[in-house]
């Protein structure tokens, strides 16, 4: 079964939202992670934050009912649940970095084994700036990275990332369509195969070295 675009984005944010726990505050960076919001289990609270001051994100608003000051850290239109706030960002970063923030899940344009980050930049471009993500990816407890296995068939998952980095040593989970890998202390472990995959088909599209353990899971659509 070949999955088209959306699919994969579907496969990838799924699996994320079974990472998040009943009670936790989570950070959704912006483009696929905020799919995840979509796929929350049901009987599990979570409570969504966007750093540029908004705590308690609800769904989309509907089509002619957006509030054009109301927005997450992407400019989308968002909307506010019961209890929910906004504030200055200097409160919001005040939460994110005195380690408030559960989880955050984030795209990349890299990683690598060594729990590396690039997501920022791409030498050549213009691009507004590193933005929440250097904090997130520090003050967060949990650090997910939700991202599509290759980039026009080229690995996302290397050795060494050999783009400029957004920080050091800090994510804790990658999850792609092909796989659930860990980062730990001795390597990255792969946890998981997505739909229709094998373990060949993740070693074959990733650079970095793969742990593989003697059971490992199944997640689908």
């Amino acid at each position: 079964m070949t999955l088209d675009k959306n699919q994969v984005k579907a496969v990838i944010a799924k699996r994320v939202a079974q990472e998040l726990h009943d009670g936790d505050l989570v950070n959704l960076g912006i483009g696929l992670p905020t799919m995840v919001a979509n796929f929350i289990p049901e009987g599990v609270d979570v409570t969504f934050q966007s750093e540029n001051g908004l705590v308690g994100l609800g769904p989309a608003p509907e089509e002619g009912k957006e509030e054009k000051d109301l927005t997450n850290a992407g400019g989308q239109p968002v909307t506010l649940l019961p209890g929910g706030a906004y504030f200055d960002s200097a409160t919001s970063f005040g939460i994110i970095r005195g380690g408030h923030v559960d989880a955050t899940v984030l795209g990349a344009l890299q990683v690598d084994e060594k729990g590396n980050l690039a997501n920022w930049k791409i030498p050549g471009k213009m691009v507004p700036g590193m933005g929440g993500a250097m904090d997130l990816t520090v003050g967060a407890k949990k650090v997910i990275i939700s991202m599509v296995h290759t980039q026009k068939g080229a690995p996302k998952i290397l050795k060494d990332c050999n783009l400029p980095l957004t920080a050091k040593n800090q994510v804790n989970l990658i999850v792609t369509e092909m796989a659930v890998i860990e980062v730990t202390d001795k390597g990255l472990v792969l946890k998981e195969l997505g739909p229709d995959t094998t373990v060949e088909d993740v070693k074959a599209a990733t650079e970095a070295e793969l742990i593989i353990p003697e059971k490992i899971g199944n997640f689908g659509l």
